[in-house]
């Protein structure tokens, strides 16, 4: 399925990480990264989440994507460029090879671009006009369903058609004809909905949040960067962060930007099967997290 987005108001960094429930990751250039808070995605960045994870991206002109658990979306073509009217035109190309998504223009300010994006989700191509969009790919089929606005749908065994109904859904078998456009109810919305929205309490890091996870510490950075390792191997981006302590320095192991007290007892729970059973919450340190974060990588 490909969804194409195109001119609406929003720009900034192209596509960046508002939020994410670990474990997630990026690979980059035969590398494999943590998905953190903060971070731009790049052309040919494929981001990966695991079970129970999700994803907040964050596009330059203010709309967002969202991403469930056991997703996989590559991103390409990101890039800006004048637009019309004097305004900045926001490009991105974003493949769904499986899982979750929602695209929605209503969770962050806009900002005064043009958008040209192009959704990818197997089988199906929609070239989009409204604000409000879900889908998903998974094994047998996939779906798109038209929350607000409008959309112009093409699959092979159907041809193009529009799609104008808010709160209506198309469904695409494997190996079946497509099924008519049928209305969704509120019940099945908001079902799906769920998979792709960061809960409270979940675990969910997001920028400015103030609370993290001790995870553990060394005297040494050495001795930290065992657990950190196995941490950030895992999905989760630990951090080490040199402490000044009775004359000496410390060096702890830490996930911070989590968005709660709530959300860092339930990593400090998640880490306990990564072995990590003495995990500490606490309120970030203002003046030296982001200058001793990741001082390894």
């Amino acid at each position: 399925m490909l969804l194409a987005l195109a001119a609406a108001p929003a720009a900034a960094a192209t596509l960046t990480v508002e939020g994410v429930v670990s474990p997630a990751w990026v690979e980059r250039g035969g590398l494999r990264l943590p998905l953190a808070v903060g971070m731009t995605l790049r052309d040919k960045d494929r981001i990966r989440t695991g079970p129970g994870s999700r994803a907040l991206l964050r596009m330059a002109e203010g709309s967002a994507v969202k991403l469930g658990e056991n997703a996989a979306l590559t991103v390409d073509d990101l890039h800006e460029q004048p637009g019309l009217r004097m305004r900045r035109l926001v490009r991105a190309s974003l493949d769904v090879a499986r899982g979750a998504f929602r695209f929605t223009t209503d969770v962050f300010i806009r900002r005064p671009a043009e958008r040209d994006v192009k959704i990818r989700i197997t089988t199906i191509t929609a070239g989009i006009r409204g604000t409000d969009v879900w889908g998903k790919s998974e094994g047998e089929r996939d779906i798109v369903c038209l929350v607000e606005g409008r959309i112009a749908v093409s699959h092979p065994q159907t041809g193009e058609f529009t799609m104008a109904e808010p709160l209506s859904f198309f469904i695409a078998p494997r190996k079946a004809k497509p099924l008519p456009v049928a209305p969704v109810d509120r019940r099945q919305l908001e079902q799906w909905a769920n998979e792709t929205e960061m809960k409270p309490g979940s675990g969910g890091a997001r920028r400015g949040g103030r609370f993290r996870v001790e995870a553990a510490s060394a005297p040494d950075q050495r001795g930290a960067l065992a657990t950190y390792d196995r941490l950030r191997e895992a999905g989760y981006p630990a951090v080490i962060a040199p402490v000044a302590k009775e004359g000496a320095v410390e060096y702890r192991v830490r996930i911070v930007g989590l968005a709660s007290e709530r959300d860092a007892r339930a990593v400090a729970e998640q880490l306990k099967a990564l072995g990590v059973t003495e995990a500490a919450v606490g309120t970030q340190d203002p003046p030296r997290e982001s200058g001793t974060s990741n001082s390894r990588r």
